[in-house]
């Protein structure tokens, strides 16, 4: 990576990675239509462009086809112990739970009585962009504003090699943005999915390290050594998020085990501050009800249930930065196998959250959506 992007000096860094205040300029970068949390990420910023001057909105890709082939091949170590590979038997450990709610699902789930792991189909990851492009704009629509102006469908692939960036309107639209920011007031670049978009246009305009702070959020806290990594987002597109550390780009890392695992919401509480708040109240109700991950995690009911609504620590942070209290630490590298390494003289400064102030966060989001209800019906 070396002499492939400019080196930021300490001071750059320290006036890149302050706490953000005022009304900051921003663009969302999104797996949209991966599962729900998504979806009430993107209605709470658009909900606070009191504060954040969103710039432009970015379809991520997402796919879940390296987990299905995972799932399958650890499905036939268990249906056929004596014929399966050791690489099929290592799996099975990790897919047990989830294969046995498989086997256990009711007809509250597809009107299926069991769910076969062989059978299952997701898409790949263009389709999974092109639906999120979708999702953004319908999200859009609910919530009556017309945003079409500023979306942008992004990579129709992953990051292959850092020798060939995936360019696309998203990256495009990033790179001029970018352009037009400066070190005292920086693009906020909030990354919810799979960072291809993000890495792509670094490896295309190397030179906007010095004018853009990415935040991100994956994994577990960089302190957790020599354990894998149970990220979505940072398995399926491990190219751009290897990048994302080595580049040197002003990143804030926020890990989503356990600050971000900390959002987790009751269907008792979407019923009360979230169904009934306007269109868009409505849509994340329904969400919630009709999860996409419910079939493939083999789930079915509610009693005594949340889920956890991941990707509002991005928003959170750059609303305010002290419901995520975070500190400065030097980057890790990340191994190939989703691993955090630490070797060598310390590396470039990133800037890693620590803990979470969940009930601030929701106390804002559901106030938002209420205020939002009253704007519509002339009241307040």
């Amino acid at each position: 990576m070396s002499g492939r992007f400019p080196k930021l000096s300490t001071a750059q860094y320290e006036n890149l990675l302050r706490l953000p205040s005022g009304r900051v300029r921003c663009v969302i970068d999104t797996d949209t239509r991966n599962e729900i949390d998504d979806q009430f990420a993107l209605a709470w910023a658009l909900l606070s462009q009191d504060t954040l001057q969103i710039e432009g909105i970015y379809a991520a890709p997402y796919s879940f086809l390296r987990r299905l082939d995972e799932l399958r091949a650890a499905d036939r170590a268990r249906q056929n112990p004596a014929a399966a590979t050791d690489e099929e038997r290592a799996l099975l450990p990790k897919y047990q739970n989830q294969l046995q709610r498989l086997d256990a699902a009711g007809t509250d789930i597809n009107d299926l009585a069991q769910i076969d792991p062989q059978s299952l189909i997701m898409v790949k990851p263009g389709r999974g962009m092109e639906l999120s492009y979708r999702e953004i704009l319908l999200c859009c629509e609910k919530m009556g504003m017309n945003c079409a102006d500023k979306v942008f469908r992004g990579a129709d692939r992953y990051l292959q090699s850092l020798d060939a960036p995936v360019e696309s309107a998203a990256t495009a639209h990033l790179i001029a943005q970018a352009r037009t920011a400066s070190p005292e007031s920086p693009l906020y670049v909030l990354a919810v999915g799979a960072p291809t978009n993000v890495a792509s246009a670094l490896l295309l305009a190397p030179e906007l390290i010095e004018r853009i702070v990415v935040v991100w959020t994956a994994g577990y806290p960089t302190t957790v050594m020599d354990l894998e990594q149970p990220s979505f987002n940072m398995e399926q597109d491990i190219f751009a998020s290897q990048l994302l550390f080595d580049s040197g780009v002003p990143l804030v890392y926020i890990p989503g085990f356990h600050v971000g695992a900390q959002l987790s919401l009751s269907l008792p509480e979407m019923e009360t501050w979230v169904r009934g708040k306007g269109a868009i109240g409505d849509y994340l109700h329904w969400l919630y009800m009709h999860n996409p991950h419910y079939p493939w995690q083999g789930l079915s009911g509610h009693f005594a249930r949340s889920w956890i609504i991941w990707d509002l620590v991005n928003i959170a942070w750059l609303l305010e930065p002290g419901w995520l209290p975070s500190h400065i630490t030097d980057a890790p590298w990340l191994s190939a196998d989703c691993r955090w390494l630490r070797h060598g003289a310390p590396r470039h400064p990133i800037r890693e959250a620590l803990d979470i102030n969940r009930d601030a966060i929701f106390q804002d989001f559901f106030g938002k959506l209420a205020g939002m209800t009253l704007d519509k019906s002339g009241g307040g």
